[in-house]
């Protein structure tokens, strides 16, 4: 019982994305005592985010899944309480408003407009899925927002949340779906 209640203790509950203004494309994110540099949106944090606007949504929101590229040898071998989801070569998100599977993962080809999940660049080799815009999906109101791994200057996102890859593989093991990811706090401080 004690073994159980150690590792509830290390749950962490919210991830506050921390930045010094609402036009910042950096900042921090805490994690119960865990503070880690991240980058944003291009945008910075919007109250009213709408698809393409380059934007993280302000808000606070559930954490879904894990989804990993299983295929690099640098993918994280952390597995917690989320579970872990394969990411494969034809994997996408779907980003075309007024489709019927705006914001939801898809197969490619697909016939509208899809993010592909499998890249080459490293950043989605590991993202964590955000329950944002999906009970109900507002068409237009934005898709695909993620926390995953970041450019190594940090550079901004199209609207997710990023982090290096050594700080999700540290985060990982401590997120459950009892996790919330906050933006856009107005009393955050740095």
């Amino acid at each position: 019982m004690a073994k159980g209640r150690a590792v509830h203790h290390l749950m962490v509950r919210v991830l506050n994305v921390r930045v010094l203004n609402a036009r910042a494309t950096r900042g921090f994110l805490d994690a119960d005592g865990l503070r880690v540099a991240c980058a944003i949106g291009r945008s910075g944090i919007s109250w009213r985010k709408r698809e393409g606007d380059g934007a993280t949504p302000a808000g606070r929101w559930p954490l879904r899944t894990v989804m990993m590229r299983v295929d690099r040898r640098n993918a994280l071998s952390a597995r917690g309480p989320l579970g872990v989801a394969p990411i494969g070569a034809q994997d996408g998100w779907c980003d075309a408003p007024g489709d019927r599977n705006y914001n939801r993962r898809v197969q490619h080809p697909y016939p509208a407009s899809a993010e592909r999940l499998w890249r080459d660049d490293g950043l989605y080799d590991v993202i964590v899925v955000l329950g944002y815009n999906e009970r109900p999906r507002v068409q237009g109101k934005g898709s695909a927002i993620f926390l995953h791994c970041a450019r190594g200057d940090y550079q901004p996102t199209e609207g997710c949340i990023a982090v290096a890859k050594r700080d999700l593989r540290r985060l990982l093991p401590r997120l459950s779906r009892k996790t919330a990811l906050v933006t856009g706090n107005k009393n955050a401080r740095l």
